[in-house]
């Protein structure tokens, strides 16, 4: 299908966008990759009057290095992630997961800032800024503020967002070095949204699991931050009872749908082997 009519505005600078915002209110959109929204003006499932389209904003792009974290511009795209040094070195769980996103046509395009903004629960994004604790800078006519990624999400699209804000910029806290890492995803074929997955940071010491956090996608509508698995494997050495122990623990809070990737007991099911997966290769990867 052909799009409905609607209004194009290319803004320069973040206060351009968000006045244009705030002056459309429902009326307009914000554009950043273009994947979600557009197919869904394509199906006249969403019909904006007014698309602002945020590739004209350069405060909108880059990675830098701010003290003891990295800083992400929303509008950095999937390919950007994975041909920088920094997010190589200091952040190398997104190089992985980025790799795993879609395709390379998607991921010239798709940006982080539009990855984890719009609430979907199937993007990869979401459950690593849970499992890294980030913090999403805001910025809307009552000016910037910071939302911790943990509290951002509310339910299948739905987030903090406040009418007329965007989300700017992404902070995440480098993690120890000699830390262990890994994104593990189920899906059906490249491209696909994720069957399940689980990230998983740690780091060990002595043999045992002195730090860990676990993030899963697509496994509820929101993205999850299995603290209780995570709790699960601390002090262990990730022997097969405390795996199972953490998949349980993992799988005790999912919800999934049932849909074309399998009813909702499978899907916990292989959430729970994610889980595992994750946690033994994080462990492997640790110094």
């Amino acid at each position: 299908m052909i799009p409905g009519p609607f209004s194009y505005h290319r803004p320069a600078t973040v206060a351009d966008a968000v006045k244009l915002l705030a002056g459309f209110g429902d009326e307009g959109r914000a554009l950043a990759g273009g994947h979600s929204l557009v197919p869904m003006m394509k199906l006249r499932l969403a019909s904006p009057a007014h698309l602002i389209d945020l590739h004209g904003i350069a405060a909108l792009k880059g990675i830098r290095r701010d003290g003891g974290a990295v800083v992400i511009g929303a509008m950095t795209t999937q390919h950007e992630l994975l041909a920088s040094g920094e997010i190589a070195q200091s952040l190398p769980i997104l190089h992985e997961a980025a790799l795993l996103i879609a395709d390379p046509q998607v991921r010239y395009r798709g940006t982080i800032g539009g990855n984890v903004a719009n609430g979907d629960p199937g993007n990869d994004m979401p459950a690593l800024m849970l499992t890294l604790g980030a913090r999403y800078r805001l910025e809307g006519p009552g000016g910037e503020r910071e939302v911790m990624a943990s509290e951002f999400y509310q339910g299948a699209y739905f987030t903090a967002l406040e009418p007329g804000e965007i989300l700017t910029s992404i902070s995440i806290p480098v993690p120890a070095a000699g830390h262990g890492y890994a994104y593990e995803k189920l899906k059906r074929k490249v491209g696909d949204y994720a069957t399940a997955a689980a990230a998983v940071v740690l780091t060990m010491a002595a043999g045992k699991v002195a730090a860990c956090a676990i993030g899963l996608t697509n496994l509820s509508e929101t993205p999850l931050l299995a603290s209780d698995a995570a709790r699960a494997v601390i002090g262990t050495s990730l022997d097969t009872a405390s795996l199972k122990n953490a998949a349980a623990a993992a799988a005790a809070i999912m919800s999934p749908a049932s849909d074309a990737r399998g009813p909702v007991e499978y899907r916990k099911h292989v959430g729970g082997i994610m889980v595992m997966r994750a946690l033994q290769r994080a462990a492997s990867r640790a110094a």
